[in-house]
């Protein structure tokens, strides 16, 4: 996985196959401070192609807020708590913001 440039706030998004494991993932992250803020959008349905065959899935979007500092945390903490064997976990950057919101994303990140 590649790693973002140390400081800059980012945007992760992670589809999750339902509430259950969204609830789960979004509280922990929040909670261990992994992440300032989860949203969750869904239901929504996916196609893709996985080990050969065409599938389509239901699942909800996780849009997490973090730190370059804390993605590599955030990104083993949802492999270990997520049931797919492949999750997705993509970090945006966010090339500009709200600097006082900017600003509680990283206090809010924090260790």
């Amino acid at each position: 996985m590649s790693e973002p440039v140390p400081g800059s706030v980012l945007v992760v998004l992670i589809t999750v196959p339902d509430a259950a494991c969204a609830e789960r993932v979004a509280t922990a992250l929040v909670e261990e401070r992994l992440a300032a803020c989860v949203g969750r959008l869904g239901p929504l349905e996916s196609l893709f192609r996985w080990k050969g065959a065409l599938e389509r899935a239901p699942e909800l979007l996780l849009i997490a807020k973090t730190t370059a500092a804390r993605f590599a945390a955030l990104a083993a903490r949802v492999k270990a708590l997520h049931p797919y064997e492949v999750p997705e976990i993509v970090a945006l950057p966010v090339a500009a913001g709200f600097a006082p919101y900017l600003d509680w994303v990283a206090a809010e990140t924090a260790p």
